[in-house]
């Protein structure tokens, strides 16, 4: 008989909130913005992860074991625990230091990326006899695939398309027709790579995986997951960042909250994906669906202009 879960569906969803609440609320404290927070859990965190759990009614998710979870999750978040810092915190200055801003230097730190986020934790994991071939299925072929790849998609674009200023930036470029039409896809293309594929196969595919087994739950999985995904970018918001960047503060505090309150409910969404499907492909392309427009006119300024 397998041992219950460490906590109920709703004791993990009443964990989240609390711990977003006192996030947005220490952000209110300190006079930052508390408002984009709100959009985004209403948005992401469950709006759009309510209908990701409805568009996924009909997948049946085959479970991944994971032999020694314990092991493995510890063995996880160590190396989360260096990437956080040694990587996200300073490697990226001297990696994207290495060349002048240009195509060198997007094919060098496309290329450490793919090391950091997928070579690393896939060797990582075969040194622990954990299976790979299930992390990276497509399952494009199952039920629950095509219906939130379309739904969603569409969803997503529509609305950085509203909300952003992107269509303003790739319109301010002036660049032929025929020129964008290549641009689009090879620009999506290029961001589901070193967005999508790095950040959820290692956060999803990997951790989110580690955390279920360990914890006994799907849900708790995805809210945990959550929150490691959104500190996880705090070392390098507080080391790299600066005045002009979005959440930045002298306050490592205030660092953490904002990516707790505004990064954590987009994990949910993609935990939720990840649960409900399984398919690492759907949610490296819903991924890139999130981040192809914010990302288009400089990648038209570095390769066709």
């Amino acid at each position: 008989m397998s041992r219950p879960a460490i906590l109920p569906p709703w004791g993990f969803a009443a964990l989240y909130a609390a711990i977003w609440a006192v996030a947005t609320g220490y952000l209110a404290m300190k006079g930052a913005d508390w408002i984009f927070p709100l959009i985004s859990l209403g948005v992401f965190g469950l709006a759009l992860s309510g209908l990701a759990w409805a568009l996924t009614l009909r997948a049946r998710p085959p479970a991944i074991l994971v032999q020694r979870p314990a092991v493995e999750l510890g063995a996880v978040l160590g190396f989360l625990a260096v990437y956080a810092v040694a990587f996200l915190g300073f490697g990226m200055t001297y990696v994207r230091g290495a060349f002048p801003p240009g195509r060198e230097q997007e094919l060098f730190v496309l290329a450490v990326k793919l090391v950091v986020h997928v070579a690393l934790p896939a060797l990582l994991l075969t040194l622990l006899a954990a299976r790979l071939s299930p992390l990276f299925a497509a399952r494009a072929n199952r039920p629950g695939f095509w219906p939130p790849l379309i739904v969603l998609a569409v969803v997503l674009i529509g609305l950085l398309a509203v909300v952003s200023p992107s269509l303003k930036q790739i319109a301010g470029l002036h660049a032929p027709l025929s020129v964008l039409a290549w641009v689009a896809p090879a620009s999506f293309i290029w961001i589901a790579i070193e967005a999508g594929l790095c950040e959820e196969f290692l956060y999803r595919a990997v951790l989110q995986t580690r955390l279920a087994a360990a914890l006994r739950s799907e849900v708790g999985a995805i809210v945990i997951g959550a929150l490691i995904f959104a500190l996880a970018h705090a070392p390098g918001l507080y080391l790299r960042g600066d005045a002009e960047v979005d959440g930045w503060s002298t306050d490592p505090l205030q660092v953490a909250a904002f990516t707790i309150a505004t990064l954590s409910p987009l994990a949910l969404l993609f935990g939720t994906l990840w649960a409900r499907t399984r398919s690492l492909l759907l949610i490296v392309l819903l991924h890139a669906a999130v981040d192809v427009l914010p990302n288009m006119a400089e990648f038209a300024r570095t390769w066709a202009l």
